[in-house]
């Protein structure tokens, strides 16, 4: 910062006043040396005065006025620019910090590259994400129309004629059917979640009895694959909650029903309550594959899958953990998970305690 009295030579009249005293010093110099040379007796210091006195001040004129004309008004159209263009994105408007114009207007492009690099950051990131987004979509419902597509061709080609493919095909193309209906169900869950200004319905609920009645729901799944789902202690009491329920038990649908998906045959899942002093901490924890740690931080995103080829076989829309952050985060609580290779994973959220 250039203090007061210091010589700046960004100040078109301080750089005009230094260039004049620099021709006219050059300009002396030359005169003595030529008095010196071819006549040293005539040498006038008087005449030398006038000389400097009118080089000085015709000089200082010539720099000031072509420093500003050619050089400081463009500079100041520049920062009127930068400054108009900075408050019609809702900057408020301030007064100039100093009469420094080029330390200005530089200070200006500089803060102004930062804030543009962010946003060209940012625009790239959601570039990317919609490129992906919008990948991930195609392939999620590319791959039961394919299949419909197939069975159709197979019964167009003659298997209709056989009554045990006619029925095997068509209940096929069913399942995928249902697929892509359970993906758009789920897309227009979600975008209602991020777009919608409605708040859950809070009331008090018994997250314990909740629990059982979608255990209850998923028993047939899990007893396909011979998997025992049991609390952490046998809770004998009602856990009162603040929330909705509706939201909470579809949280814990999809909670459950991944854990049931992507865990093998004769394995367990354990569901436990911990009071929290303000809150209830809710886990469900599954004896699976677990989730690599570079995995973890994306967990929850759109149509992220751990094992893309495994997932997929599985079924599934791909936004059911999605959905339950968005639901957890309605509630103004938080969703967790931790896992471990090989091991099984946990995944834990808060609910408010009703009081």
């Amino acid at each position: 910062m250039t203090q007061k009295g210091d010589f700046n030579y960004t100040n078109p009249r301080q750089l005009a006043f230094f260039l004049a005293i620099l021709l006219t010093l050059l300009i002396s110099l030359l005169y003595y040396a030529v008095s010196l040379i071819f006549d040293n007796e005539h040498f006038n210091i008087r005449e030398l005065l006038l000389i400097d006195t009118v080089m000085f001040g015709a000089t200082y004129f010539i720099f000031e006025y072509v420093l500003r004309k050619f050089i400081y008004d463009k500079i100041r159209l520049i920062y009127k620019t930068i400054r108009k263009r900075k408050l019609q994105i809702g900057e408020k408007p301030r007064v100039a910090r100093s009469t420094d114009l080029i330390r200005e207007v530089n200070e200006e492009v500089e803060e102004w590259s930062k804030e543009h690099l962010k946003e060209v950051s940012l625009l790239k990131d959601q570039e990317a994400f919609r490129r992906e987004y919008i990948g991930n979509i195609s392939h999620e419902l590319k791959n039961p129309i394919f299949n419909i597509q197939g069975y159709l061709y197979s019964l167009l080609d003659g298997d209709i004629d056989d009554p045990k493919l006619e029925r095997k095909y068509l209940k096929r193309a069913n399942r995928n059917i249902e697929r892509i209906i359970h993906i758009i169900e789920d897309l227009d869950t979600i975008s209602e979640l991020e777009v919608s200004d409605i708040k859950p319905h809070f009331i008090k609920f018994d997250i314990l009895a909740l629990t059982k009645e979608v255990m209850e729901l998923m028993e047939e799944k899990a007893g396909e694959k011979r998997m025992e789902m049991y609390f952490r202690t046998p809770y004998s009491t009602p856990i009162w909650c603040k929330g909705d329920p509706h939201k909470i038990k579809q949280v814990l649908v999809n909670l459950i029903e991944n854990a049931i998906k992507y865990s093998g045959k004769d394995t367990h899942i354990k569901i436990s309550f911990f009071d929290m002093d303000k809150n209830y901490l809710v886990e469900i924890t599954d004896e699976g594959p677990g989730i690599e740690e570079q995995d973890l931080p994306r967990i929850f995103e759109r149509f992220y899958r751990t094992d893309k080829a495994r997932s997929r076989q599985t079924g599934g829309s791909g936004l059911g953990l999605s959905i339950v952050k968005h639901i957890i985060e309605a509630h103004e609580q938080t969703i967790n998970v931790r896992s471990t290779p090989g091991v099984g994973t946990t995944f834990a959220f808060t609910l408010e305690k009703y009081r």
